[in-house]
């Protein structure tokens, strides 16, 4: 790559959990995996929670591809999916209120909900150990308050997949549970093969969840949509809430309705664009 290379991005965020998004449909990129981390780098690139790349699709209308802060590739990001389809629509690729997406999780169809609003169809919670995929619990699932030793206490954890792994734990208090200490270790531990995104969370009443995420591969984050999702599967099948549930997060809310056991999660949430740039990729 030629020393004066010049990238052309824009920065996005859903409920706080931010991007940076390149066009890969009308730009010719260069290999993006080698430069994720760097572009997400908050204090040397760009500044993100993940790196999002617009492409065409053969299966559905666009093709997403996802990149954490540290540069490995992920299945899915939710809040990631509704940023990505305001960009779109931005950016004149699509007209349309409803669309099909690829993702390494299968297709998700995000739908316009007017002002800076979209509602994504998540899909089915998948319950098999094997498939999440983790070591605890066995057969078809569901793994609920499972028991599991973390930095020397054992904690109560429930696990669903919602298109990636993720790890529930019910505490108390979200602001005060030891997010920056438990998170990697649970992130890491060997029950869980790809590793998971964790989520500390607790019911308010009925209708309202707090939580906190730790993402795997990120760290902390300001929100993350499909770990909302699976909270609101777990809390719901665990009858700690109703079937439709507001999820505060640290950088705003997320309405999630689960119909039934065997519906697809609706999430409806907030997409915004902050700011588009440019950045030299030097001698990368």
């Amino acid at each position: 790559m030629s020393a004066g290379r010049v990238l052309e991005f824009t920065k996005m965020h859903g409920a706080g959990n931010d991007f940076v998004v390149l066009d890969g449909i009308r730009n010719e990129l260069p290999p993006i995996a080698p430069l994720a981390a760097r572009l997400c780098d908050r204090h040397f690139g760009i500044g993100a929670d993940q790196l999002l790349v617009a492409r065409p699709s053969s299966s559905a209308e666009f093709r997403m591809e996802i990149y954490n802060a540290d540069g490995s590739q992920v299945e899915m990001c939710a809040n990631g999916i509704r940023a990505f389809f305001k960009y779109l629509r931005d950016r004149g690729h699509t007209d349309r209120d409803e669309i099909g997406v690829e993702t390494l999780a299968g297709v998700v169809r995000p739908r316009w909900a007017g002002r800076n609003r979209v509602r994504v169809q998540m899909g089915r919670p998948i319950f098999e150990p094997a498939k999440i995929p983790t070591m605890l619990g066995s057969g078809s699932g569901p793994v609920l308050g499972v028991a599991i030793d973390v930095g020397g206490e054992r904690l109560r954890v429930s696990s669903v997949s919602m298109g990636n792994p993720h790890v529930v734990v019910f505490v108390a208090d979200p602001d005060s549970a030891p997010v920056e200490r438990l998170g990697p270790l649970l992130e890491h531990h060997p029950a869980f093969p790809n590793r998971v995104n964790v989520e500390f969370a607790a019911a308010v009443d009925r209708r309202r969840i707090r939580q906190r995420t730790w993402e795997r591969g990120t760290g902390e984050t300001l929100a993350c949509g499909s770990g909302a999702c699976a909270v609101a599967v777990v809390a719901i099948l665990e009858g700690r809430v109703e079937r439709e549930v507001v999820v505060e997060l640290r950088g705003g809310e997320l309405l999630i309705a689960w119909p039934s056991d065997d519906a697809p999660v609706i999430m409806t949430g907030p997409a915004e664009e902050v700011f588009t740039g440019r950045i030299a990729l030097g001698g990368t």
